[in-house]
């Protein structure tokens, strides 16, 4: 059987990076970490923590990305899990080798997404949420095959990890593994040069945390950014998996 290239497709301030721990833990499933970041970087311009680091450490010509993205898997495994952020797959990036992949979509309530956001950072941009890139990259990829990818809400899933996981694995026709629930603490050779920055949290789990339905407060003065991504996100949200 040939392997599994799985492309999951998030925005900033989701579970993305405990959700590969979680795929990285299978034993079978080789991952790696946001791919397109140092081009996205070096493209945008953009000043994120250890900016010069990102770009030094990765592959800064997406064309080379795709290529080792849809190629053989690192360590021979069964799956290559491949955690994307939707705002790294820029406009000027071509999208004919998504068509070697296979997606799903891990969304995330963007008026939550925004009250984590502007905790780290006081300027934010509808572009910075990702869910209107998300809502295109699924059409895209939608469009290619004509079946609806699977798409998990964060919210959802962390209050039932295992139904959650169980079900995207018979969707994806692999076998479901206990050991995708729990992980050793601490960082991994996988992550990306800027986990220090971003993944504490991460650093000191052993799992899913468990859900806290806290209450929407969105800061004032981000009501434009909202009226700009909450259609894209109640399209996907719709389609989610029940």
């Amino acid at each position: 059987m040939s392997a599994l290239h799985l492309a999951m497709w998030s925005g900033p301030r989701n579970i993305s990076t405990a959700m590969m721990r979680s795929w990285e833990n299978r034993g079978d499933c080789a991952v790696v970490d946001e791919p397109l970041y140092a081009h996205y970087l070096r493209q945008t311009g953009l000043d994120h923590p250890g900016r010069e680091e990102v770009i030094a450490a990765g592959e800064t010509d997406w064309r080379k990305v795709a290529a080792q993205l849809v190629g053989p898997v690192p360590g021979g495994r069964a799956i290559f899990y491949q955690k994307h952020m939707t705002h790294h797959l820029l406009p000027h990036i071509g999208r004919d080798w998504l068509g070697q992949l296979t997606h799903v979509f891990l969304i995330r309530d963007p008026r939550r997404v925004l009250l984590s956001y502007v905790k780290s950072r006081p300027t934010v941009t509808a572009e910075d949420i990702g869910v209107i890139q998300q809502l295109e990259i699924f059409n895209y990829v939608r469009g290619l095959s004509g079946v609806d990818p699977p798409i998990i809400d964060s919210a959802e899933f962390l209050q039932a990890p295992e139904r959650h996981l169980r079900a995207l694995c018979s969707r994806l026709k692999i076998d479901f593994r206990p050991s995708m629930l729990h992980w050793p603490a601490g960082p991994r050779a996988s992550d990306g040069v800027w986990a220090p920055h971003w993944y504490d949290s991460v650093y000191k789990s052993t799992g899913f945390e468990p859900y806290v339905d806290a209450p929407l407060q969105v800061p004032q003065g981000f009501e434009a950014i909202l009226a700009q991504v909450m259609p894209a996100f109640e399209r996907l949200y719709a389609l989610r998996m029940r």
